[in-house]
């Protein structure tokens, strides 16, 4: 048993620590494993006006300010639009860590995005216990995660047809593409599972992909990783398309979070032969016409993939549309405005287009 055990009342739980199933009165202790997915408890030291939410295990968002007490967990993260930061060599209580996104990760902060401000500043107060051994006090550090990864996991999709959405960075629309998409395939009377297999730990993007219609949902959060890397994104990727096609699904729908270029492992996925070999359809969202051309050329080129679609901010309007089809020889379509077709378009180039529309 770790010593120094003591209760603390939690105000709240982030999304990250969802799997721990955790009470709002929670063990704590002294003796901190500084590794990612370590489950801890710290206190916020100040306000915020912006960026000043947290994802909560319910999913519903809350607003945080000084005072509050969060179980979080520690990971790294380096996001071109929020904040990047790492996992300290050594943590104990009373040491100040930051809060690196809204779902609850915790970390040493390298580097911020001035649209988001400085972040919460948070102090240690210990890790969080569990308990798993049944009549005994003996407590365990939390980790995240409902199951642990195995990195030698193998590729199954089961026939299967398989839908990638990359980007060509964080917040290119590829959420609301994969939403639009799923929306059309159930109308079109087609069971579609969904996950997301790069990022950081954040469960609103299957939370909507769930609202849209989704099936089953799945995040890598769910094995254990709170950040993904080169490393972890195939064996992530691997694993679930396997887990979720053996429901039989009619498709499965996946989303490559970050940009094709970021540090999450979207480029090592990508080059991997079996998961490429298994991969029916892919959509590219990008920002921009330029954008939008220097993604299809990667696809195309590093990873031997022909996008079947162009959506997000590049395609807002007829004008960014005209400039991908005439120049880049790519479809392009609005996933905003244009749901339904972006979504026949992908039905379409799976082969499953004789699906009636109900």
């Amino acid at each position: 048993m770790l010593g120094g055990m003591r209760s603390v009342v939690v105000d709240k739980l982030a999304s990250v620590t969802q799997a721990c199933g955790l009470s709002h009165e929670v063990r704590i202790a002294a003796d901190i494993p500084a590794e990612e997915g370590v489950v801890i408890v710290v206190e916020v030291l100040n306000n915020k006006s912006t960026y000043n939410t947290l994802e909560l295990t319910s999913g519903r968002m809350a607003k945080l300010g000084k005072g509050d007490v969060v179980a979080g967990a520690l990971g790294h993260r380096q996001a071109l639009f929020g904040y990047s930061g790492h996992v300290p060599a050594a943590l104990q209580p009373g040491d100040v860590i930051q809060m690196l996104n809204i779902g609850g990760v915790l970390g040493v902060c390298d580097s911020i995005n001035p649209e988001k401000g400085k972040p919460f500043e948070c102090r240690v107060l210990g890790v969080a216990l569990h308990f798993p051994y049944l009549g005994e006090r003996i407590g365990v550090p939390a980790r995240v995660g409902h199951n642990r990864l195995d990195a030698h996991a193998a590729l199954d999709t089961r026939g299967v047809p398989v839908v990638a959405l990359a980007g060509t960075c964080m917040e290119a629309g590829k959420t609301a593409a994969a939403c639009a998409v799923i929306t059309r395939m159930r109308h079109r009377g087609l069971t579609v599972d969904a996950f997301k297999a790069t990022g950081v730990s954040l469960r609103r993007d299957i939370l909507a992909m769930e609202d849209a219609g989704a099936r089953r949902c799945a995040i890598f959060t769910d094995l254990g990783v709170v950040t993904t890397t080169r490393t972890t994104g195939p064996a992530l990727t691997r694993t679930m398309l396997s887990e979720l096609a053996s429901g039989k699904p009619d498709v499965v729908v996946f989303e490559l979070g970050d940009g094709i270029l970021g540090g999450y492992g979207v480029d090592a996925i990508l080059e991997c032969p079996d998961i490429r070999t298994a991969l029916s359809a892919v959509i590219l969202s990008a920002n921009d016409p330029v954008a939008a051309w220097g993604g299809v050329k990667l696809l195309r080129e590093r990873f031997l993939i022909e996008p079947c679609v162009v959506t997000g901010p590049a395609t807002d309007n007829q004008v960014g549309v005209d400039i991908i089809t005439t120049q880049m020889g790519v479809p392009a379509c609005n996933a905003i405005g244009n749901g339904a077709a972006l979504g026949d378009r992908v039905i379409e180039a799976l082969g499953l287009a004789a699906a009636g529309v109900q």
